[in-house]
């Protein structure tokens, strides 16, 4: 045990950040379980989601996130996920909740912009 001020609280600290890192790295492999057992595109996405947190917080390598996030692609193409599936079902009840928008009375059209003057020729 370190005897140092200093020291002392830098133990602290790594086992506070060491947990944090430990929590970031189970949530994936959690994630990637989760997707393997029933692919889907949920759970495709929700791995994807906690493999960019990690890098987010430098946890891994941005080239190890897009290695395994290819390879869950990769994974998904061949249990037959479609891929944009989760994002086109959250959108539809996002866009039914719009109210209609109320036409615009007589609208201003923009002024017609003037042609450019052309430039005389340059003299020899």
């Amino acid at each position: 045990m370190p005897i140092i001020k200093s020291a002392i609280k830098r133990v602290k600290q790594a086992a506070v950040r060491n947990e944090r890192n430990v929590a970031t790295k189970r949530a994936i492999k959690a994630a990637v379980k989760a997707f393997e057992a029933k692919p889907s595109a949920a759970t495709l996405s929700k791995a994807q989601s906690e493999i960019d947190k990690a890098v987010k917080k430098n946890l891994i390598h941005k080239n190890t996130a897009a290695r395994r996030k290819a390879n869950l692609a990769k994974a998904a193409k061949a249990a037959n996920v479609k891929l944009g599936a989760a994002k086109k079902a959250a959108a539809k009840p996002a866009a039914a909740k719009k109210a209609p928008a109320k036409a615009a009375p007589a609208a201003k059209k923009p002024a017609a912009k003037k042609p450019a003057a052309k430039k005389p020729a340059a003299k020899k």
